[in-house]
């Protein structure tokens, strides 16, 4: 039997330890248990409570008698009495079990969902009849007032099944692809049904009418947690009238008041795997949901983790034995577990002797110290030459190192290092020398930057400790939080004492700071009257104190006066100062380059360009228009086409002019070139 704690809550797995095998005679099953210590210690609440590969469903009869679960391989089913702490039958199946019901309130009338789209309905004897149904089959639920079987799967539809009659009925057609879990609420007999696509669609049997849609998907998501997909319906239950929980296909469980759409609570299990089982634990308000590798127990009206259990295995269902704090799981192994909470209530009356297994066991704790080992890691067996015992019987591997027997660790580090006592000496000498240090006067370290502040708050820091109550918490010392720390390295952040808002504000400094001496003067005062005259009355009379606070005020507000009146002088001389050297300098043209390609023009013109700019789109086309830069004309389509004429700068005026000229220079010697020609062909040859 395995104790584990968290939360101060006691969780003992009573399924932990060895098993031994049916055929071990009973000699030696008795020397097992004097050499073994887990053999010793585990307990056998239910013999042979186990499957030969894999648990998939575990369920308690109405009466809580029989305990029935269903496993593999071979597929088949197990009833349990408890009774006599001992397997009651066991039946072999055709297919594994998708789920199961116990319509009766003992074994005699059970309903087995089988992969293969079989149900198979079970009586006492064995099995009574088989049925199929049209889709495979993921969940059902038994409608009591109607005696109908209700069939959710990969289908659209949900398959009603008539016990009464022996017949289907119409069947309920839902808007989604497909539907994965179903339940039936106790009270009222309302049927809700779990999608794919996230939502939960709730029919009144009586009608065989949809009255509500709840969309989970969209209330799952929130601020801080990752999704990849869709979310879909993966767990369903009811709790009274009113109260629904859903869990998710993401890892999110949500609890509804059928009165409104938005959940009351979101619960994330913080692994992303699809929500196995949701079971209610009323007397403190709990709900118990679990996925494949957690089984978590939190507050359903604030959300707070009450306890929660990591088995070794995959889980693949949660029963709660009605009325008790015991609680089974069907596993990924062939071993179911058992656990029991004290917290959640007493034992069941056919194990009653678990409270007082528990009772003495708090009485009694046991160390869990390993005082024979030694925890070593990969790197202190390679420091103590050890790292070719990795593997063998010496050394036994746990979590990043390993466990060794303490006298062979010892051993080791004697050959390893013979001086290590002289070196555990010399720094037990060196420990006691530090603790003599600690008791002589320690100077107080100021700061590089603000060694005045830093002072200052040391100083008021050490007179505040002796008023400070006990149950006060400590406040946070400027000095020692990291968020100042800055203040007093950085220069930057030197408080510059001749700025003219510290001159304003340093009257009213240093008068709080002459206050706190006189009021220690007050108190030493009063202290020594007391001791000399203890039939004398205490203090001041209040005329006085009223007096000496009015006087206070007075002499701060004189020194703000005449500190306002030195800033006023020191402004009117470094006026004069100013207007005397600019009396003194002379001013000189300054010359400014041209660059190149660029003509000066008058500054007339950038003051027309920021009129330009400073008026709408529709005035400057106006202007482009009338200087000719601008033409809009209507087209045929019954838009407008607009065309400008960029306008062209100095250098590129200057090329075209040079080009002209250029052009009519040469016209003009072609002209002459020809003319020669023509006056020479009149002449005629020599």
């Amino acid at each position: 039997m395995q104790v584990s704690s968290l939360n101060e809550v006691k969780i003992y797995s009573l399924s932990a330890g060895r098993s031994l095998p049916e055929w071990l005679s009973d000699r030696k099953k008795r020397a097992l248990q004097k050499k073994n210590v887990d053999v010793r210690r585990r307990i056998e609440l239910i013999q042979d409570f186990d499957m030969p590969t894999v648990s998939t469903k575990i369920k308690v009869s109405r009466d809580g008698q029989y305990i029935m679960a269903a496993g593999t391989y071979k597929p088949r089913i197990r009833c349990f009495d408890t009774y006599q702490l001992s397997l009651k039958f066991e039946r072999c199946l055709d297919s594994e079990v998708v789920t199961f019901d116990i319509l009766s309130d003992d074994y005699s009338k059970i309903v087995f969902l089988q992969c293969d789209r079989y149900v198979e309905f079970h009586s006492q004897h064995g099995r009574y009849y088989r049925t199929r149904i049209p889709k495979f089959g993921r969940d059902f639920s038994y409608h009591y007032p109607s005696c109908d079987l209700y069939f959710v799967g990969a289908s659209s539809e949900v398959y009603r099944l008539n016990l009464e009659q022996g017949r289907y009925l119409n069947s309920l057609q839902t808007d989604a692809s497909e539907n994965n879990v179903c339940d039936i609420n106790p009270i009222h007999c309302l049927f809700a049904t779990g999608t794919a696509e996230g939502k939960v669609e709730c029919w009144d049997p009586r009608t065989r009418n949809r009255v509500g849609v709840l969309d989970c998907a969209l209330s799952s998501v929130t601020a801080d947690t990752e999704i990849d997909g869709l979310p879909s319906i993966s767990a369903l239950k009811f709790n009274g009238a009113l109260n629904m929980a859903v869990g998710t296909s993401t890892g999110q469980v949500l609890l509804y008041d059928l009165r409104s759409s938005n959940p009351l609570i979101v619960k994330d299990h913080q692994y992303g795997l699809p929500i196995k089982s949701i079971q209610f634990q009323d007397p403190l308000d709990l709900i118990i949901s679990a996925d494949s590798r957690i089984i978590k127990m939190w507050n359903k009206d604030t959300g707070k983790i009450f306890t929660s259990m990591e088995p070794e295995h995959d889980i693949n269902d949660v029963c709660l034995y009605p009325n008790s704090g015991m609680l089974l799981t069907a596993n990924e192994d062939p071993k179911m577990n058992i656990y029991y909470i004290p917290v959640l209530g007493p034992a069941p009356r056919w194990c009653s002797f678990l409270d007082n297994l528990t009772e003495e066991l708090e009485e009694n704790p046991e160390s869990t110290v390993y005082d024979d080992y030694k925890f070593v890691t990969r790197k202190d067996l390679e420091n103590l030459g050890l790292a070719h015992l990795i593997g063998s019987p010496l050394l036994r591997a746990y979590m990043h190192g390993f466990f060794m027997d303490i006298r062979l660790y010892h051993k080791v580090k004697m050959m390893v290092n013979p001086f290590a006592y002289e070196e555990y000496r010399k720094e037990k000498i060196r420990q006691k020398i530090e603790e003599t240090r600690a008791q002589r006067v320690q100077l107080k370290k100021l700061p590089k930057v603000n060694k005045e502040l830093a002072l200052k708050l040391i100083e008021e820091e050490e007179e505040q400790q002796p008023t400070r109550k006990k149950k006060q918490k400590n406040l946070p010392n400027i000095l020692t939080d990291d968020r100042f720390k800055v203040m007093f390295e950085n220069p930057d952040f030197q408080v510059d004492e001749k700025s003219e808002e510290f001159r304003l504000l340093n009257p009213l400094v240093s008068k709080i700071s002459e206050k706190r001496k006189k009021k220690l003067k007050i108190l030493e005062q009063q202290e020594a009257q007391e001791q000399e005259e203890e039939e004398e009355p205490e203090g001041k009379p209040s005329d006085a104190e009223s007096s000496e606070t009015s006087d206070d005020e007075k002499g701060w507000v004189e020194e703000v006066r005449k500190q306002r009146k030195l800033l006023r002088q020191e402004e009117k001389v470094k006026r004069q100062e100013r207007f005397k050297e600019d009396q003194q300098t002379t001013l000189k043209p300054q010359f400014f380059e041209i660059k190149t390609g660029e003509e000066f023009r008058s500054f007339k013109d950038s003051v027309k360009k920021q009129k330009l700019m400073k008026k709408t789109l529709g005035d400057r086309l106006k202007l482009e228009e009338k200087l000719g830069t601008l033409s809009v004309s209507d087209t045929t389509v019954g838009s407008k086409q607009m065309t400008f004429k960029l306008k062209k700068s100095g250098q590129q005026k200057k090329q075209q002019e040079a080009e002209k000229q250029h052009h009519l220079e040469r016209k003009n010697i072609r002209r002459s070139a020809s003319h020669l020609k023509s006056k020479r062909g009149r002449r005629g040859p020599f």
